[in-house]
């Protein structure tokens, strides 16, 4: 869609606010496919609603935002307020390459991920956790009361301010290497990085075993260590590309998820795994 100064659609503060009261609801509706992808989208519909006019339009961006997202809720706004920047210039440009906005978010939410996790899950919990318990122990009603305030106040005031700079970072930032000619190298940078994400997640959440042996006694060999010794965690790099393979086929996911039970219950029944 392209537009002249006079017509340019223009995101605003009263939108990012709205984004911002949105985004509370991060884990409202996770699931185990795509995880945080339902409350993402609905956080980012008031944004698209004044970008896209039309149905076809809208239809592309909701489905854009659908896609698998996770990271950590506390810090969710910067990464929000950057696509509100991208769907803002992809509304004004005609040229604007679309499938810089999912591998932007995909590049950003597992670093992020692993930031905010540290953060707030390991250390700000942790120091909340200890003030007020060493209070509520002596019976002191500060104790539950600075628990709350010590934890809340810094991710309430990153989170109400990550939108506002998630959206000059993502509108400065495409600016500058639109100029530079760097979408390019950014896209493809970012579809790596998406990409490696996804391989940690494989070798780190898929653990499949063999324990059949080849031989006997002291000389045995499982056939686990022979897919290892060929490559570490093949096995789980096969069941990931089978899934994979059978989503882009269109087969459901509750028909693989349940597929995939069957198939580990006869394994163990049988004492494949």
């Amino acid at each position: 869609m392209t537009s002249n100064e006079n017509n340019e659609l223009k995101i605003t503060k009263k939108d990012l606010k709205k984004v911002f009261w949105r985004s509370f609801q991060m884990e409202f509706s996770w699931n185990y496919e795509r995880q945080m992808n339902l409350a993402y989208c609905y956080a980012m519909i008031p944004i698209l609603k004044k970008l896209y006019k039309t149905k076809e339009s809208m239809a592309g961006a909701l489905k854009r935002h659908l896609e698998f997202f996770n990271t950590t809720p506390h810090i969710v706004t910067l990464i929000l307020g950057i696509n509100a920047a991208m769907e803002e210039e992809n509304a004004n440009d005609a040229n604007f390459d679309v499938s810089t906005i999912d591998n932007i978010k995909t590049s950003l939410m597992g670093p992020l991920a692993g930031i905010g996790d540290s953060f707030f899950w390991g250390t700000l919990r942790l120091i909340a956790t200890g003030v007020g318990t060493s209070l509520a122990m002596q019976g002191n009603i500060l104790g539950p009361i600075l628990f709350v305030l010590i934890f809340n106040t810094p991710h309430l005031l990153f989170r109400y301010f990550g939108t506002s700079w998630g959206y000059k970072l993502g509108t400065g930032f495409l600016k500058k290497i639109q100029e530079n000619g760097m979408m390019g190298s950014l896209t493809l940078g970012a579809s790596i990085i998406g990409l490696m994400v996804v391989g940690g997640m494989t070798a780190s959440m898929i653990d499949i075993n063999i324990p059949l042996k080849i031989g006997s006694g002291e000389n045995a060999v499982t056939v686990q260590s022979i897919f290892d010794d060929i490559v570490p965690r093949i096995l789980s790099l096969g069941a990931f590309g089978a899934v994979f393979y059978l989503l882009k086929k269109e087969v459901k996911a509750l028909t693989i998820l349940l597929g995939l039970a069957l198939f580990g219950i006869l394994g163990s029944w049988i004492g494949f795994f």
